[in-house]
């Protein structure tokens, strides 16, 4: 049985123009109508995805009056149909007044069925994406691991194996990009285990300096230092039967790895100038984006150290690599940004759907979480458009030429995946190509790739 084709309503009291529409889209079921009773009732019957609309309908078909108030009335049984009006009647007046009630789009008579066609293809990809993009809401499982939102199939596989992993209580090592969400599930897998009523205390290890960081992390007995006017705990301290979260643990100074192996062996810590061990009963998550392997091998990490933080490794994929959920995130933002801001956006435009589909997204989920930010304070209309978003003429996908175009266009996304991966180093980079490094190096003068 063959695919069940789209259906288009044709909304046309001209027969002879029925007849050619209805011939000339052999991709579509087209419906014909001729006036507004048969149009709302195959409306209702078949739910076409897309209608042309003549306003110039019975009984008034040297006017507008008829057509108005079909396209009225089709719009309030099904806001989701995408309607192009064609008219000869006044059309830029009718144009401006078609679009405002809601009309998607509008072509003047005579009908030039080439580039109608042109137009209606479209309307019903648009139509598509936001259907596709519905779908995705309605399934989404937002409350897994304390809000994380994702339908990508990859990512839910993690999210499950985190739910896993949350019932033992091992050291677990999050893996991903900046950006693509590991303190979220750091706070999940806390809530999902039997520590949930415990605290989680976080700390971002690049973020403090060197020389702060054993004091944050270790706490100090007064006088210990010059300003250490107090005894202060430190963050394991603070994380007494609950979770410890080490962000970026990749930054902590060699010096300092060496005290939180010990920490790690023996689950006891001493302050700064304090004399007394204090037990500890603490799980600890971490994160990095940096590649701690090849850090072990450069002796930059220590190896003892990543086996007691790694006992349980997940990677965290980019969310250009979580097909359908940059939509869907945006649609969370765009609600959660509109009751922060007293802001009353409805959606989003077709071209910004468009744009959020196809933007390679380097910054991940904070990229896109700010750019709805952004958008949702400086946009003048009540929906977003890809302009708003600051990704017009960014996103979309260019033509393809030739075959040749694909090739290197395939071979600039490898490569750069590929530096991002090894977080820069081209021997590592070369080698998950399966290349020389002469010949990347070759690549990336070819392409004009920056390290």
């Amino acid at each position: 049985m063959g695919e069940e084709k789209p259906k288009l309503l044709v909304v046309e009291d001209d027969p002879g123009l029925q007849r050619q529409l209805k011939w000339s889209y052999e991709g579509y079921e087209v419906l014909t109508a001729g006036d507004r009773a048969a149009a709302i009732e195959l409306l209702r019957a078949e739910e076409p995805k897309v209608a042309t609309l003549d306003l110039g309908l019975p009984p008034d078909p040297d006017g507008t009056t008829e057509g108005f108030a079909t396209l009225e009335e089709i719009l309030r049984l099904s806001p989701k149909t995408k309607v192009i009006v064609a008219s000869g009647h006044g059309a830029r007046e009718s144009a401006l007044r078609a679009i405002s009630m809601g009309a998607w789009d509008f072509y003047q008579k005579p009908v030039d069925i080439d580039e109608l066609g042109l137009i209606v293809k479209r309307a019903f990809h648009v139509r598509a994406l936001e259907d596709e993009n519905r779908k995705l809401q309605e399934s989404a499982q937002t409350s897994v691991l304390g809000g994380l939102i994702t339908a990508a199939p990859n990512m839910l596989k993690v999210c499950q194996m985190v739910e896993r992993v949350a019932a033992a209580d091992v050291s677990v090592m999050l893996l991903g990009a900046s950006g693509t969400g590991k303190e979220v599930l750091a706070r999940g897998l806390h809530q999902s285990s039997r520590r949930a009523k415990g605290p989680f205390v976080a700390i971002n290890c690049a973020a403090i300096p060197e020389n702060l960081l054993e004091a944050e992390l270790f706490g100090y007995e007064k006088g210990a230092f010059t300003g250490a006017v107090k005894t202060t705990e430190g963050k394991i301290e603070l994380a007494q039967k609950g979770t410890l979260f080490l962000d970026e643990v990749g930054d902590i100074p060699l010096p300092l790895q060496v005290k939180l192996l010990r920490f790690l062996q023996e689950r006891v810590i001493e302050r700064i100038g304090g004399r007394k061990p204090i037990e500890v009963d603490v799980r600890i998550v971490c994160a990095t984006h940096r590649n701690l392997e090849q850090m072990i091998a450069e002796e930059r990490f220590r190896e003892d150290l990543y086996y007691r933080l790694a006992e349980i490794v997940v990677n965290i994929p980019t969310l250009a690599e979580r097909h359908g959920d940059a939509t869907l995130l945006a649609h969370a933002f765009l609600q959660r940004f509109n009751r922060q801001m007293g802001r009353n956006h409805k959606g989003f435009t077709p071209d910004a759907l468009q744009a959020l589909n196809d933007w390679h997204w380097p910054g991940n989920v904070r990229e896109l979480e700010n750019r709805l930010k952004r958008a949702v304070i400086m946009a003048e209309d009540n929906r977003i458009t890809a302009a708003d978003l600051d990704l017009d003429g960014k996103a979309m996908e260019p033509e393809i030429l030739n075959l040749k175009q694909v090739r290197e266009e395939a071979d600039r996304r490898a490569i750069r995946q590929a530096l991002a991966r090894s977080d820069g180093n081209i021997t590592n980079a070369a080698k998950l190509l399966g290349i020389s490094r002469p010949t990347f190096y070759d690549l990336l003068r070819q392409y004009s790739i920056k390290v």
